[in-house]
């Protein structure tokens, strides 16, 4: 049975994912919807449907559709979704409830959004049809022309997952497990569960992909047991096998993994080799996630500001030379600097934003640092010491290891103020 066809159901939290449910509901169910900051909300549809604060508890809604952003212990109806904790869901199960399409589901901590969009050019390149979804910006729901023979290519976070009980997928990722979200979930051992909600609902015959050599994944194998066939992808591998892939971009640890976990899936999919080739040739990434914006004789600027923590700008720090390292925002609750002294002289770090206390107390001993009011100052004093050493090969890197909601709307509108400013300092120099 369909748990959402004709029923009563609460919409909690109206931007992009919510806003997608309600619109694809809105015809097959009696619709409720409700968020934490009403006087925003100017479309007199959706007026119409908003329920208030003291008339939540009055209606027997059948099923609650959540937001990933809303997160229980802290939103205004926290007592009420706690109660009614067995109602909640993502938009992840109406989807799975409205459709039985194949579905290639990716999460872990880092390299998601890279890896879903490779597997989509890969296919796309090769004439499947196939539709890019979930956390890398389109939500699942708001996708139109659904055919029986399209594949959905979704990047899920812990987020959704936590949400989620009945959402199923043929094929499964999970790329890497490293402490994240803590802030949210509490506990690392809540957030792993989160991530491995996707193969503890996997059928017998669906296929999972992990990395060969993480811990915390390991862990979770050791502790239970999975319907899927497990498909373990060694990310150690150093033989010539990059070297057919003639592209910039795969030079990083990160990315190669990312790479490998894409021919893995892809074989399943009987991919042609050839194509599969040309695709991977061409890649450019995705925008602000390791993103070389200059690359001129002595000095290389990369933006990646989709870095939120630690983990995931070591390999970075690694893969480049004489790095002047930009870093700041609004930390993650556990995250810890897990890189080789043998790097430590090879960087000098310039902080810039109101934590600075945290990312000192991390560098402190490790890594020489500067600190900044903001971002534009501290690149601004980058730019002075590379005009002294004008023929000296020099990596700028901009990976924040934070959030950028202190000064920023996400890290998109962060990644766009970086280049403007490298635009007008370049030109300087």
């Amino acid at each position: 049975m369909n748990i959402f066809l004709n029923k009563k159901i609460l919409i909690y939290g109206l931007g992009k994912s919510g806003l997608s449910a309600f619109r694809f509901l809105k015809d097959k169910a009696d619709i409720f919807l409700y968020d934490d900051y009403r006087s925003k909300i100017k479309s007199e549809d959706i007026k119409k449907k908003l329920v208030k604060f003291k008339n939540i508890s009055k209606v027997k809604f059948d099923q609650i559709i959540l937001s990933p952003g809303i997160d229980i212990s802290k939103c205004k109806l926290s007592k009420f979704l706690k109660k009614n904790y067995k109602k909640v869901h993502s938009d992840l199960d109406v989807f799975y409830s409205f459709y039985k399409n194949d579905c290639i589901t990716i999460t872990g901590t880092n390299g998601k959004s890279t890896t879903c969009r490779l597997i989509y050019e890969v296919l796309s390149d090769q004439k499947f049809d196939v539709k890019l979804v979930g956390n890398i910006g389109n939500p699942i729901l708001s996708v139109k022309n659904v055919k029986k023979k399209t594949i959905f290519v979704i990047e899920a976070s812990s987020y959704q997952l936590e949400y989620s009980k009945i959402f199923k997928s043929k094929y499964v990722a999970i790329l890497n497990l490293s402490p994240d979200h803590i802030e949210r979930h509490k506990t690392l051992n809540n957030y792993v569960k989160a991530k491995f909600k996707l193969l503890k609902n996997q059928l017998k015959g669906n296929l999972a992909f992990i990395k060969k050599d993480d811990f915390l994944i390991n862990r979770e194998l050791r502790l239970n047991k999975f319907n899927s066939k497990i498909i373990k992808v060694n990310t150690t591998r150093t033989d010539n096998f990059f070297k057919i892939f003639k592209n910039k971009y795969f030079l990083t640890e990160t990315n190669k993994q990312n790479l490998l976990f894409v021919i893995e899936i892809t074989k399943k999919l009987n991919v042609k080799k050839n194509l599969l080739i040309k695709t991977i040739q061409k890649f450019k990434g995705l925008k602000y996630r390791q993103q070389i914006i200059f690359n001129k004789k002595f000095l290389t600027i990369i933006n990646d500001s989709k870095s939120t923590s630690f983990s995931s700008s070591v390999d970075l720090l690694k893969s480049n030379l004489n790095i002047y390292w930009l870093l700041g925002g609004i930390h993650k609750k556990g995250d810890n600097l897990k890189l080789s002294k043998k790097y430590y002289k090879n960087i000098k770090a310039f902080i810039y934003g109101k934590n600075k206390v945290f990312f000192k107390k991390k560098l402190f001993g490790k890594i020489q640092y500067q600190n900044f009011d903001n971002l534009k100052d501290a690149l601004k004093k980058i730019f002075n010491i590379v005009k002294k050493e004008k023929f000296k090969n020099r990596t700028i890197l901009f990976s924040p290891c934070a959030a950028s909601f202190d000064s920023f709307k996400n890290f998109e509108d962060r990644g766009l103020y970086f280049n403007k400013l490298v635009k007008k300092y370049v030109n300087k120099i």
